[in-house]
């Protein structure tokens, strides 16, 4: 069934950026304080390392069940239903407990995991003409939320005395104001016949489908990552809390033009090839620079790795919409990427503290990370193809009898 195109276009983009400027704080808020966590909850590395991997985990065992939440409810209300719960989940980090923190982690991976899956068919389905740029906007957004998160935690925490459970639990008040804001986005039930539901099928078989699915989650291990442990490798290098969480910040924050920048270039090739290899390139030569450079030389490198990941990104997102022959395929292709990438992206921080507590140092940790950049780049390599996935969406009472995928 085509959607016509939505009644107020702008006011839509605008509470789709609030939605996204809500996607990312609940993640980027807790590295830059993971030390002072560490101490009054009683957390071994091990622990640390399950506490930033966890909410990835969550993202990728969630987002697959966005198409079945969006067709219980409708894309629209199943937003607006999850974003209290994000707040709810948030708001579970001032208890301050070493268990109200794992449970808040579950609780935030899960609201933000569906969301995440439901944003680029959005785009898809209410912006055909404009996709591209669409996902731009919505990635910068996202960047623009992480990097005020990682940047003003510590300060709120440390200097200005409210301790960290209050300093991460004050990020649910922008969401409870996004699930406000984004209310008149809801579309009145028609009054016609129930709405037809597509199934697609051949997703999972897809070669294509999987390299978009890999680049996405090796992209997003070295980007949570950095959200979970940069801060601290910068702190054990010397730099104190506050001034190692303005470098993640200032680093996050340049993803914001890096991110609306990387579609309009990868839209002039016929193929997006290059702009894979300059985004992960440069990532790489920033994180690497963070782990081993001169600590005056960090700020330098520091905008490398946000033109990186910022790039890398939008660009994953991006392949997903390109990659996609409609918006059912896209909202299918989300959940899959979104899905197994986040699981896969989860090894990251989690491997990222289990190597530096068995080798005490981060020169290991610079090796995986290049390991991780290389497999990013072979996949993004292929998913980067002018080609559409060989998945098809046909109407469900169609399909009866036919495998679902």
């Amino acid at each position: 069934m085509v959607r016509p195109l939505p009644a107020r276009p702008l006011l839509l983009a605008a509470a789709i950026v609030l939605i996204a400027l809500n996607m990312r704080p609940a993640l980027t808020s807790v590295g830059p304080v993971l030390p002072e966590i560490m101490r009054d909850a009683g957390l071994s590395a091990g622990a640390a390392s399950l506490l930033t991997t966890l909410p990835v985990v969550c993202l990728g065992l969630f987002g697959p069940l966005a198409p079945l939440v969006a067709r219980r409810f409708g894309t629209e209300r199943a937003i607006l239903l999850l974003m209290p719960v994000l707040a709810a989940g948030v708001l579970l980090r001032w208890e301050g407990s070493a268990a109200a923190l794992f449970a808040s982690v579950v609780v935030i991976g899960a609201a933000i995991g569906i969301v995440n899956v439901l944003v680029p068919s959005l785009l898809k389905r209410d912006f055909p003409d404009r996709a591209v740029l669409m996902t731009g906007v919505y990635t910068m957004s996202l960047c623009a939320g992480a990097a005020v998160a990682a940047g003003a935690t510590a300060p709120l925490a440390l200097e200005a005395g409210a301790g960290w459970p209050l300093a991460l639990a004050a990020w649910a008040v922008p969401a409870v104001l996004a699930a406000l804001l984004w209310w008149p986005m809801i579309p009145r039930r028609s009054a016609g016949g129930p709405p037809v539901h597509m199934r697609v099928s051949g997703l999972w078989r897809d070669p294509l489908a999987w390299q978009v699915t890999l680049f996405m989650g090796l992209q997003s291990s070295l980007a949570y990552s950095v959200f979970g442990w940069l801060a601290p490798i910068l702190r054990d290098r010397g730099l104190s809390a506050v001034d190692a969480g303005i470098v993640v910040s200032v680093s996050i924050l340049i993803q914001v033009p890096a991110a609306l920048l990387a579609p309009a270039l990868a839209k002039r090739w016929r193929t997006q090839r290059p702009a894979v290899a300059i985004a992960i390139g440069s990532g790489l030569i920033g994180l690497l620079g963070c782990v081993f450079a001169p600590l005056w030389s960090v700020w330098g490198f520091a905008a490398f790795l946000g033109i990186g990941q910022g790039a890398a990104f939008s660009l994953a997102l991006i392949l997903i919409v390109l990659r996609a022959g409609d918006s059912h395929v896209a909202a299918h292709l989300s959940g899959m990427a979104q899905g197994v990438g986040y699981v896969l992206a989860a090894g990251g921080p989690l491997f990222v503290g289990l190597l530096h507590e068995w080798a005490g140092g981060w020169g290991e940790v610079g090796v995986l990370f290049t390991a991780i950049a290389l497999g990013a780049f072979g996949f993004g390599m292929g998913a980067a193809r002018p080609l559409h996935v060989g998945a098809t969406s046909r109407p469900a009472q169609a399909a009866q009898g036919a495998s679902a995928e």
